[in-house]
C-alpha cells in the first residue's frame, strides 16, 4: 500500500544513510529544539529508500500527532530547499519591528541627553527625552522605553 501513495507523492523522501544517521542521531541525544525533533522523526518515517520505512502520511500524522501540512511541508522543503535546510531555521529577512532611531537620529538623541537639562530640571528623564525627540522632529513618535534602550545601547548614562 506504501508503494502506490509513493506513486503519487509530488515530494518523495530518499534519504542517503548519512543523513539517516544525522537523524538518528539527532533524535538519540534529544536536546534538540521540539520543532527540529518532529521534523527528524517525519523525514525518517518518510524515507522510500531501501533502509527508510517508507509510511503514508496518514501514518505519520497518527505515530506523531502532527497535521498533514506539517508533512506535507517538511517533504517539499526537504526536495525543494536540502537536507540541511529543514533542520535550521531560516533567519528573518527584516526585523519584526522596524527601527525607530538610525545612526543619525541616535546621534541627536545622544547630544541631546547630553546637553543642558530643561529650565527648572536638574537632569533630563526618559519623559523629557521622549517629548523632546518629537517636538525636534527627530523622530515621529517615540516611547521611553525605546529611548531608554538606544541609550543604554550606546552606554549614554548621564540621565
Amino acid at each position: 500500500m506504501a508503494a502506490k501513495e509513493i506513486l503519487v507523492k509530488k515530494y518523495v523522501v530518499r534519504l542517503s544513510d548519512h543523513e539517516r544517521e544525522q537523524l538518528a542521531a539527532l533524535i538519540r541525544k534529544g536536546s534538540s529544539p521540539a520543532h527540529r525533533l518532529l521534523k527528524a522523526r517525519i523525514l525518517l518515517k518518510a524515507d522510500v529508500s531501501e533502509a527508510g520505512e517508507g509510511w503514508s502520511d496518514n501514518q505519520i500524522i497518527d505515530a506523531l500527532a502532527t497535521s498533514a501540512s506539517m508533512v506535507y511541508r517538511v517533504r517539499k522543503q526537504l526536495v525543494e530547499e536540502g537536507f540541511e535546510a529543514v533542520l535550521s531555521r531560516k533567519p528573518r529577512a527584516t526585523p519584526a519591528v522596524p527601527r525607530i532611531f538610525d545612526g543619525e537620529k541616535e546621534a541627536k538623541l545622544i547630544a541631546l541627553a547630553c546637553s543642558k537639562p530643561p529650565k527648572g530640571r536638574a537632569r533630563w528623564t526618559l519623559r523629557l527625552l521622549e517629548n523632546k525627540v518629537v517636538e525636534l522632529n527627530i523622530v515621529d513618535r517615540a516611547s521611553d522605553s525605546t529611548i531608554g534602550r538606544t541609550l543604554k545601547k550606546t552606554f549614554s548614562s548621564r540621565i
